[in-house]
């Protein structure tokens, strides 16, 4: 199986770890120290060597961070996180932070003496981040200093850099050749009269150059640093132990130096160098200016384009989703009829249905671990099964199953809520509701230019209309067999991106009641040009195209609840996704499919 279901986190070990981290900073002169969920590159997830806040704290989330001085040590989650963090950390030693409501300047200004200095890896914290925590210290008199890493210092077995060799993404499957993207990227650079680009970003540099890896856990991707110059050549970084498979595909214009080789290639610099603010390590930017090279505060120029999926790509992720599809109807059908026998549980439910991504011959790898949630689980947004943890589930509860899949032509991302049994009005509400949002953000027609900010109260009104209300963004963007979540572009209150024809994302409004139920429904979309209208404006118009097909439960809907127009798209929602399944199912899940996918 992909997936394990061990225990990671280990809290009752962070009260002594957080105590050797101390007489480090005392041995440093520091007054503090930052520890984030980062790695060199500043990608989203790391390896096992790379998850110091988690061996720090047991904190296992995706994001977030740990600042620690002599009397305290607080844990920056953001709301996804909320519940999960009072399980894994040591709440006597650890106190958990609203983030980013809470930022770290202001935090260490509150907590951290008069004087304070703070230590921080300057691999492993960005710019932007370094340079807006040091303008909140400054005004008080505290500071920060990069310094080594005092987690690394007192980790005694902490894991190997991962050595598994990189693969080559086809252009059959990336749409485009490597020496293509390459001169497009380029060309960038000098249309902003730069003469190289930093990039340190796992997906970029994957994207760039159509390589794939293993080093990250259900994300294909290599771990190395790149240095794009103007004419189009590469200089990559990267252990040779990754390379046998992929020299001859690079070709003459990409260098392959070993990693360690790249803080001194930085030096070796001239002219005007790219650094993205927001994905670059502070200790990169450093190095630069040290060696007289003018900073260019730039995007990674790989990020949009990136997210801008070509014709090939779109077709690779309609593929992979009717693939996936099909495994979820089979998996659906299964619990239907397995539930109400009783005997299951969270984790055989995880299992099955990996098993039924499997059997489709083309599962690369899960793409997350899958989020296997019944009762009050399932309030835990980022809820990770474990032995420790695995409930039964039981009749009267909802169930809800968040997973995806890594396919060489795709990556999936779906989510659906499920009755076992009969539930009460209260839940069947609370899961309407849901619902309209995410078909009232399928249906949504925008002029271009709008950005995620602009339509994620879409998805929110009829939750807001209860006053209730979701503490996570309604949609993240989707790469292409890559990380299943991508930038720039988001759904949410904060992202200010455009959203372009091509982009993928998440459409996943939801609602939570701590320590009863937990809802959401998901399914991934593309940004598409809209179709002409009668009578309408000449107008550049955008909408969603739907790619992920699978029923929704029709035993949780209030139907008086909806109007005529979101009955008609459910209803045809339904009827497209027996059409697109029908004949991909077994005939037992086939019988199943025509009665979930029946008309309201």
């Amino acid at each position: 199986m992909f997936q394990s279901y061990e225990t990671r986190s280990e809290p009752q070990k962070g009260p002594a770890r957080l105590k050797a981290l101390r007489a480090q900073m005392v041995a440093e002169d520091l007054q503090g120290f930052m520890v984030p969920r980062a790695d060199v590159h500043q990608g989203e997830y790391v390896a096992e060597r790379d998850a110091r806040l988690g061996w720090l704290t047991g904190f296992q989330g995706s994001a977030g961070f740990c600042v620690a001085l002599e009397n305290s040590a607080g844990v920056f989650i953001d709301g996804r996180y909320t519940v999960q963090v009072k399980s894994q950390v040591d709440l006597a030693h650890f106190t958990p932070v609203a983030w980013p409501k809470n930022q770290a300047g202001d935090w260490l200004n509150e907590h951290a003496p008069s004087g304070a200095v703070i230590g921080f890896d300057p691999w492993l914290h960005t710019v932007a981040d370094v340079e807006r925590t040091d303008a909140l210290l400054s005004k008080t008199g505290r500071s920060l200093r990069p310094c080594q890493n005092l987690v690394d210092a007192i980790w005694e077995d902490q894991p190997e850099a991962p050595r598994v060799p990189a693969f080559v993404h086809p252009v059959e499957f990336a749409g485009e050749s490597h020496a293509e993207k390459r001169a497009r990227m380029a060309q960038v650079l000098r249309d902003a009269g730069e003469d190289h680009a930093v990039i340190t970003l796992p997906d970029s540099i994957c994207w760039l150059l159509n390589i794939r890896g293993h080093d990250v856990a259900h994300n294909p991707v290599v771990q190395s640093l790149l240095i794009l110059h103007a004419d189009g050549r590469v200089d990559l970084f990267i252990d040779p132990a990754k390379t046998a498979d992929i020299s001859d595909h690079l070709g003459a214009d990409i260098t392959c130096h070993p990693q360690d080789d790249f803080a001194r290639a930085l030096t070796q610099l001239t002219g005007t160098v790219r650094v993205d603010p927001v994905t670059a390590p502070f200790a990169v930017a450093s190095i630069l200016q040290a060696a007289g090279c003018e900073i260019s505060r730039n995007p990674d120029p790989c990020i949009l384009p990136k997210a801008i999926k070509n014709d090939t790509e779109l077709a690779g992720m309609r593929a992979a989703h009717l693939r996936d599809g099909a495994a979820m109807a089979e998996f659906l059908c299964w619990l239907h009829e397995a539930a109400p026998k009783g005997g299951l549980s969270e984790v055989a439910a995880a299992q099955k249905l990996e098993g039924f991504r499997r059997a489709t011959n083309a599962l690369f790898d899960i793409s997350f671990e899958t989020i296997s949630a019944t009762g009050p689980h399932a309030p835990i947004c980022h809820y990770r099964v474990t032995e420790d943890t695995n409930l039964p589930i039981e009749q009267g509860q909802l169930f809800l199953i968040d997973s995806g899949g890594q396919y060489k032509d795709g990556t999936t991302d779906i989510t659906r809520t499920i009755a076992v049994g009969e539930v009460g009005m209260d839940e069947k509400q609370c899961f309407t509701r849901v619902l309209q949002g995410m078909i009232a953000l399928s249906r949504a027609r925008w002029p271009r230019g709008l950005s995620g900010r602009d339509l994620d109260p879409i998805a929110r009104y009829p939750i807001w209309l209860a006053g209730h209300d979701f503490d996570h963004g309604t949609g993240h963007g989707v790469g292409a067999f890559l990380s299943v979540h991508e930038g720039p572009a988001r759904i949410s209150k904060v992202s200010d991106i455009p959203l372009e024809p091509g982009m993928i994302l998440s459409n996943e409004p939801g609602y939570y009641r701590e320590g009863a139920f937990g809802i959401r429904i998901e399914n991934l979309v593309a940004v598409q040009t809209a179709g002409d209208l009668p009578g309408a404006d000449a107008r550049d118009m955008l909408d969603f195209e739907t790619l992920a097909y699978t029923p929704i439960d029709r035993n949780l809907i209030v139907t008086e609840m909806l109007s005529g127009e979101e009955k008609a798209w459910l209803d045809a929602y339904h009827a497209k996704t027996f059409e697109l399944l029908a004949d991909a199912v077994s005939e037992a899940t086939q019988n199943w499919l025509r009665q979930a996918c029946a008309p309201l």
